[in-house]
């Protein structure tokens, strides 16, 4: 299989200057496949991206933590997303790919080594098996860990999955919002249907990410701010955002960074919804412990 390159060596500096703390909720790794090899199911196989080049991504842009999640090319074998984030310190976090027989000892593993939550992915076209009676139980088991569960579908998929979804017992991030067809606007049936979902589920998040897949015009992705927009007013307390560099299979449509941050503004149009969306909403999902801390700090939250 020929080794593919999705991502830009030269993204374009951000017009929008990112507040201090601002946080990629959804990024990932690949390799160096000669430390981490790729999964023999995987159905792509990248080039090598791995943390040092995530770190050069980070200061371009103005970021500064990073959320890390387990790419499917690497299947259920961890070890570079823990490499990853290792490599960055405190300012990363992670969200693992399991396999259903792991074992308690394991996952400690997994959450001594900064992991926050698994990944359960229902794209055939990157999962040949997704089961979801084992799914349920692995998030069962998660819980007392204080994980949540990170669930990646497409729209049409969303009628047959929401029975299942509301049974899962910890908070539920839906990555790119299930992938609605955003050409329908802000009230077209797959945003209809999800905001049921969100509204439907308190423990429900969303990362309201992917305008790079998503957006039929392209940049300035106008179809995209307009569709989304509402859900980040609506669910302000709810929502996260991420680059998804170094954007697995998109090698024939190579997207630039600089203009998904430039993009921020027009999703979060207020100082308020922007903090909410890139500090304080992930703050609080992947780093509790210091997120209480800044309240309490900030005369916020009364210590004990």
């Amino acid at each position: 299989m020929t080794r593919i390159k999705s991502w830009s060596d030269t993204p374009s500096k951000p017009h929008f200057v990112l507040p201090d703390g601002a946080v990629d909720s959804h990024c990932h790794v690949f390799g160096p496949q000669d430390q981490f090899p790729f999964s023999p199911k995987a159905k792509y196989i990248p080039e090598d991206a791995d943390a040092s080049e995530l770190v050069k991504l980070r200061q371009h842009l103005g970021l500064s933590r990073s959320v890390v999640v387990q790419a499917s090319c690497h299947g259920t074998d961890n070890s570079a997303t823990l490499a990853a984030i290792a490599a960055l310190g405190p300012t990363a976090r992670g969200v693992a790919v399991v396999d259903p027989e792991i074992s308690d000892a394991e996952l400690q593993t997994l959450h001594d080594g900064g992991m926050r939550g698994v990944r359960f992915n229902f794209l055939k076209r990157l999962v040949d098996h997704a089961p979801r009676d084992k799914f349920l139980d692995i998030a069962h088991r998660i819980a007392p860990l204080g994980w949540h569960v990170v669930v990646y579908f497409e729209a049409d998929l969303l009628d047959d999955l929401r029975g299942w979804l509301e049974s899962l017992p910890t908070t539920v991030v839906i990555d790119h919002m299930g992938r609605p067809d955003v050409s329908q606007g802000p009230d077209g049936a797959d945003m209809r249907a999800f905001r049921g979902l969100m509204d439907a589920n308190e423990n429900f998040w969303t990362k309201v990410s992917g305008a790079e897949r998503l957006s039929k015009q392209g940049v300035p992705f106008d179809d995209f701010a307009a569709a989304v927009a509402p859900i980040v007013a609506r669910y302000s307390d709810r929502v996260l955002w991420g680059t998804d560099w170094p954007h697995p299979n998109m090698q024939h449509d190579i997207p630039d960074d600089g203009s998904l941050v430039d993009l921020l503004p027009r999703l979060a149009p207020s100082p308020e919804l922007l903090r909410k969306l890139l500090i304080d909403n992930p703050m609080r999902l992947y780093w509790p412990e210091e997120s209480i801390s800044q309240r309490i700090n900030a005369g916020e939250v009364v210590a004990d």
